[in-house]
């Protein structure tokens, strides 16, 4: 009777050799992943801490400059928000 349970469980190991057994395990060949690199902003905008836009700021070799502010803000909106936008940076 012992006989019975050991057949089973041979023909149950034995199925396949080790080679069509490793074939199943091997996954597809990667294909490569292209990104896109985003492409540098041609400007600045600054905001407050409201999230409300105090200027706009075009770039020139590098550089951020000519920032023209919106109505109803002054020079010292200005100011802070560029710490604002310092502060963004840092975190």
């Amino acid at each position: 009777m012992i006989a019975l349970p050991a057949f089973i469980l041979l023909a149950a190991v034995s199925t396949g050799t080790a080679a069509e057994n490793a074939k199943s395990i091997v996954s597809p060949p990667l294909q490569p992943v292209f990104k896109e690199v985003p492409k540098s902003p041609n400007g600045l905008t600054l905001y407050n801490e409201k999230g409300e836009v105090v200027a706009r700021c075009e770039k020139k070799d590098e550089k951020f400059g000519n920032c023209k502010m919106e109505p109803g803000y002054g020079l010292d909106d200005l100011m802070n928000a560029w710490v604002h936008a310092y502060q963004e940076m840092e975190k």
